[in-house]
């Protein structure tokens, strides 16, 4: 039987096929007399696909034809005071550094790992990354603050007998024997102060977040956060500029505002009333 699907297996396919187009015309008929669904979960399609055989390698993924889509995920992100609470819970500069720099500049996790200490530039505020998919140099514009407390690191960790050498790596561990930090001990860092805060975020999400505060600056070009996020297609940058829950609750939660402070404003009297005398007659402010 090589080559061949099992009797069971081809059953079970066509079983499944069967029950598809019961489901199908179910909801067809509910669209039709309006007491159902607006959209029917199991549309037909023109090209009726054989099942794939048992055993096969194929795979259908799980937007297939007679499955309905899964919305995609927005990338998480930090907000604001939150992200203040993760920074005030890092103990060594070494940490805020790496913080600062990660959520400035939108470098990966590990691309930020592989700068030396020739490559931060203050006075220019840059800093220097391999790329992790083109393996390309790049230099990344950085916050003024992400300099800052990489100097005092720097400054505690020469003291302490990390190698003072341009070749370099910038990022080392804090205790002997001092090694270049890695992947895997800065996520360790990061776990540390999310248990004390009770949060799970990622160094990933401290790359969203920059992500998404450099998008959703208006005058900041969508071209250029692209550049400095690395990304191959513009399509990808654009998943961060729709905004998220929480900044569209305080918008609308503005706006009622606004309402509510023009509904309280004073009528206008019609021409020919004086404002004194209405307001002897009836009270308030015209």
């Amino acid at each position: 039987m090589t080559g061949r699907a099992a009797p069971g297996a081809m059953y079970s396919a066509r079983t499944r096929v069967h029950s598809e187009a019961v489901l199908r015309s179910f909801y067809a008929f509910h669209l039709e007399e309006g007491t159902g669904p607006i959209i029917n979960p199991f549309p037909a399609g023109r090209d009726r696909r054989r099942p794939a055989a048992a055993g096969s390698s194929a795979r259908r993924s799980g937007g297939g034809r007679y499955r309905p889509s899964v919305p995609a995920r927005l990338p998480r992100r930090i907000p604001d005071h939150r992200f203040n609470e993760l920074f005030a819970a890092l103990r060594y500069h070494r940490d805020r550094a790496l913080l600062a720099f990660w959520v400035s500049n939108g470098a990966r996790a590990e691309e930020l790992l592989t700068s030396c200490q020739s490559d931060p530039l203050p006075g220019d505020q840059l800093l220097g990354v391999i790329r992790k998919g083109t393996r390309t140099y790049q230099q990344l514009p950085s916050s003024p603050d992400a300099f800052v407390w990489l100097r005092l690191y720097q400054e505690e960790a020469w003291r302490a007998g990390v190698p003072r050498d341009p070749a370099a790596k910038l990022w080392w561990t804090l205790r002997q024997p001092f090694r270049p930090l890695t992947y895997h001990a800065a996520r360790a860092m990061l776990n540390r102060a999310n248990a004390l805060l009770g949060a799970n975020w990622t160094l990933h999400d401290l790359r969203h977040t920059a992500a998404y505060r450099m998008a959703r600056d208006p005058k900041l070009a969508l071209t250029d956060v692209q550049w400095v996020l690395g990304h191959a297609h513009l399509t990808t940058t654009q998943i961060y500029v729709p905004a998220g829950r929480d900044e569209v609750v305080e918008a609308v939660r503005a706006h009622h505002a606004r309402q509510e402070r023009l509904a309280r404003l004073p009528a206008v009297p019609a021409a020919g009333y004086r404002p004194q005398a209405l307001t002897d007659l009836f009270g308030g402010s015209w």
